[in-house]
């Protein structure tokens, strides 16, 4: 029998078995290049961890290389695992796979069950160097970045901001250098290792006391989910390097 490629169901069989190949198709190559978008996360959080600590261009540092130079400053041997009191939960290799961002953002999951991972790492000095993962939310998505603290523990060696969808020249300024610059140099937490907030101010208002740092102009709202994603990250951390400092 003649096939009617004019009738309802020749059309309606035509678009169901085009349906299904493209599936299969699309499907296949999610599944081939899913090492290659693994590969591409696990290259991306390696540059951003290293450039709390150094500019990256500088060192030569890019996505090419970064898996090569990433062990030559961290070795993930040496990471910890925190909860939220800031005690030592894990240690190792593991602390590299936690996904901060999706436990910020996973709301049936506790807090006690978050968990926070700490990198130990050697600048090109051979000077230890402690980096801190942070995430927190802007005015119009998340944002987040790492904070690079000295061998004392306190003093911030460096930091690298980041967001999604900020305002361009405004909430996205925080991840230009005149504004990450102004974090270096100021302390997590006293003589006595006791956590000291940070407050983001407007108009150059804190320049005279380290805790205070000067936001964005135009920026506000993004500005304080700064200071609030710091003062959230860092006090667990400090609880961490008070305790260990205290033993």
């Amino acid at each position: 029998m003649a096939l009617n490629k004019e009738s309802n169901g020749f059309t309606f069989g035509f678009a169901i078995v085009l349906v299904v190949v493209l599936g299969i198709i699309l499907a296949s190559l999610a599944e081939g290049l899913k090492p290659l978008k693994e590969q591409n996360v696990r290259v991306k959080k390696q540059i951003d961890i290293l450039s709390a600590m150094m500019d990256v261009e500088e060192a030569g540092i890019n996505r090419s290389n970064a898996e090569l130079e990433f062990p030559k400053y961290v070795n993930l041997d040496d990471a910890v695992v925190l909860n939220n009191s800031g005690d030592e939960i894990g240690k190792g290799k593991e602390a590299f796979e936690i996904d901060i961002k999706k436990e910020y953002r996973d709301k049936t999951l506790e807090t006690k069950d978050k968990r926070f991972p700490l990198f130990i790492a050697k600048d090109k000095t051979d000077s230890t160097r402690y980096i801190i993962p942070v995430v927190g939310k802007g005015l119009w998505g998340p944002i987040w970045g790492y904070i690079c603290l000295k061998e004392d523990m306190r003093t911030v060696a460096g930091v690298s901001f980041a967001h999604k969808t900020e305002t361009p020249g405004l909430g996205a300024e925080i991840n230009k250098p005149f504004f990450m610059d102004r974090w270096k140099a100021s302390m997590i937490s006293d003589a006595s290792r006791n956590f000291k907030k940070y407050e983001v101010v407007k108009d150059n208002s804190g320049s005279t006391d380290p805790s205070k740092i000067d936001g964005i102009t135009g920026g506000t709202i993004t500005s304080k989910g700064v200071e609030e994603m710091v003062n959230r990250s860092l006090a667990i951390y400090s609880n961490y390097f008070k305790n260990i400092n205290t033993k």
